[in-house]
């Protein structure tokens, strides 16, 4: 038994009746691609190098097949291998099409799509409205707390730690969240959070957690509604604010913590860099910093907007 539910034998394994239609799936997509691409089992064989009783199984839903061999596959019928498996981006004719336009793009043209999608689909707010919530984005010691908290007192807006928000709506820490229900029940908190954010602030500076554009949806969601500046720092800088913020963990292994956090900050970079806004917080004083995001973000503020300025208050 490797799950609840019935099992059976398989190519000398026992899988439940889940793994088997995840197989039948599997096998009905290659068959499916095959014939799209108007060629035999026997040609599909030679052109992938598997054997054709091995492809026989495989779309009958009695195969196993490795990751090379489903690769192999990919390759000969002219698809991609999340094509293979099940993407969803190909559930559809529509779908197909609107790929196959985006395929090889560049992050530019990525953009200017996308934008025109949110204002097909309507999920976009007005671009005014957007301009008075004030999104900030970053990895963790980047000053989102600090410096938001100074320019929600100085623009007269509320400031909301949405990571605090997530808290409140579960009713428990974000790493109880994370450890009892998963990144998963995680996420939908933290979509929850934002909406009701946005939903009852229409002018609010906003701390996110770092993570927060790791999940497509809940980003697309917060650059739809929000004006977004990244707040971006040295490596080290983020490092010894953690630190001082009373996180010691860095500490017990700083060599592995560094590489982790120039890790995590390669991978987020191009999300991040998505931001109408984006400030270096290390090159000046704290206060000079904050001059300048807020000279940022007044720039994108409606002309009509009552702010409170207190400079360095």
């Amino acid at each position: 038994m490797t799950r609840a539910g019935k099992t059976r034998k398989v190519a000398g394994t026992y899988r439940d009746d889940s793994d088997h239609r995840f197989l039948g799936a599997l096998g009905q997509r290659v068959r499916e691609l095959r014939n799209r691409s108007g060629i035999s089992r026997k040609s599909l064989s030679a052109a992938a190098g598997v054997s054709e009783r091995h492809l026989a199984n495989l779309e009958y839903g009695e195969g196993n097949p490795s990751v090379l061999v489903l690769a192999q596959i990919a390759d000969a019928l002219h698809c991609s291998l999340a094509e293979l498996v099940g993407d969803f981006t190909t559930a559809s004719p529509e779908w197909l099409m609107i790929r196959s336009l985006l395929e090889n793009r560049d992050e530019q043209t990525l953009h200017r799509a996308r934008q025109a999608i949110v204002q097909a689909i309507g999920s976009a707010t007005s671009t005014d409205t957007a301009r008075t919530r004030i999104a900030l984005i970053g990895l963790r010691g980047a000053g989102k707390s600090t410096l938001g908290a100074r320019l929600a007192r100085d623009l007269g807006f509320a400031f909301i730690e949405l990571s605090r928000e997530i808290e409140k709506l579960a009713g428990c820490s974000i790493a109880e969240i994370q450890d009892m229900y998963g990144n998963k029940a995680y996420r939908r908190y933290e979509r929850r959070a934002l909406e009701e954010t946005i939903q009852i602030n229409r002018q609010a500076v906003i701390a996110t957690p770092g993570g927060l554009v790791s999940d497509p949806d809940n980003f697309d969601l917060l650059l739809s509604y929000c004006t977004t500046v990244w707040l971006r720092a040295k490596p080290e800088d983020h490092m010894q604010r953690v630190i001082e913020q009373g996180d010691l963990r860095p500490m017990e292994g700083a060599n592995e913590a560094m590489q982790d956090l120039n890790n995590i900050l390669a991978t987020r970079e191009d999300f991040y860099s998505r931001a109408s806004l984006q400030l270096d917080t290390s090159s000046q004083p704290l206060d000079d910093t904050c001059d300048a995001l807020r000279d940022l973000v007044r720039d994108k503020l409606r002309p009509d907007t009552p702010i409170l300025v207190h400079y360095n208050a």
